[in-house]
């Protein structure tokens, strides 16, 4: 009976928390992730050279060739697959270093924390992009793992803020007090006290994170200082760029990168919305109470006009 009872509530949690935009958000996402990690092995080899330059989307290409003859929809796939391991690599990287600064700080307090928050300080106002250029164009060898540590740099303070702020209101609370005098350690007190609580908000981070990297890399990949030997949606688009695509009317060979550009970043912000709403909510309950006041002024508004009517 009690199992029954945890599957109906754990239904009934998952019905209050699977929104639409929830949903939408996490449909584009899946299927964007599954097209770079299956297609890939189905097409052909994207640097293939042939001489069917710059064809329209046919039977054979089916999102057409580049100016070199290469197949669009093999470049996108692998691409695809590029741009997402960069994603999550500095997305992961993120959350790490705000989850040590800005939790490990607020817990500690003390000469700790305020070292942390001025190390923290300092990174935020930091110009992101122009930071990201000036490494970029310094660094040669630019391989995944030096971008992705380079769009890190530049993506955790922000989160760092917010999880000091919110770790320095829960260490006050009546259960972690409890485990400092139950001598706890500390380390175990994060780990179970703390960090439970702020698994909403480390996740909304995470998905930010996401995002920021992979407009991020698109943007430095378009100016040429992306990664070296991967493809990614900004390296299909700097190519096509230089292939004139525009000018030649290839528009099959940087619309699709730019749209999953699109689709994933709308995904990602459905779900970052979703996420937003369960922790806060009274930003799910705001639009029901706004239509709820606009239902009873209209009531009022024709029960005056009736009122007047009829005297």
């Amino acid at each position: 009976m009690s199992r029954t009872a945890e599957n109906r509530g754990l239904r009934a949690a998952l019905r209050r928390h699977a929104t639409p935009s929830l949903v939408i958000g996490a449909g584009l996402v899946v299927a964007i992730t599954l097209f770079g990690v299956f297609v890939p092995f189905v097409v052909a080899d994207p640097l293939t050279i042939s001489s069917s330059g710059m064809q329209p989307p046919s039977a054979e290409h089916w999102l057409g060739t580049t100016q070199t003859g290469q197949d669009v929809l093999s470049q996108l796939a692998w691409a695809t697959r590029g741009s997402l391991m960069v994603g999550v690599i500095v997305a992961v990287l993120a959350l790490f270093l705000s989850a040590f600064f800005g939790i490990l700080g607020g817990y500690l307090g003390g000469w700790v924390d305020e070292a942390f928050s001025l190390f923290t300080n300092v990174v935020l106002i930091l110009p992101g992009l122009p930071l990201m250029i000036v490494i970029g164009s310094y660094v040669q060898q630019r391989g995944l793992l030096l971008i992705a540590v380079i769009l890190a740099i530049t993506s955790w303070a922000a989160a760092a803020r917010v999880l000091r702020s919110q770790t320095l209101s829960i260490r006050t609370r009546d259960y972690v007090q409890a485990a400092k005098l139950a001598g706890e350690k500390p380390h175990r007190i994060i780990a179970v006290e703390i960090l439970p609580n702020l698994l909403p908000v480390m996740s909304s981070g995470f998905v930010f994170a996401l995002i920021t990297a992979i407009l991020g890399e698109a943007g430095l990949s378009f100016i040429g200082l992306g990664v070296v030997g991967t493809q990614t949606w900004g390296s299909m688009l700097f190519y096509a760029q230089n292939g004139q695509a525009l000018t030649l009317g290839g528009w099959w060979w940087f619309v699709p990168p730019g749209a999953m550009i699109a689709l994933l970043g709308c995904g990602l912000s459905l779900i970052n919305f979703s996420i937003d709403g369960i922790i806060n909510p009274r930003l799910r309950t705001a639009p029901k109470a706004a239509r709820t006041v606009r239902r009873a002024e209209n009531a009022d508004e024709s029960t005056t006009a009736t009122e007047e009517a009829l005297a």
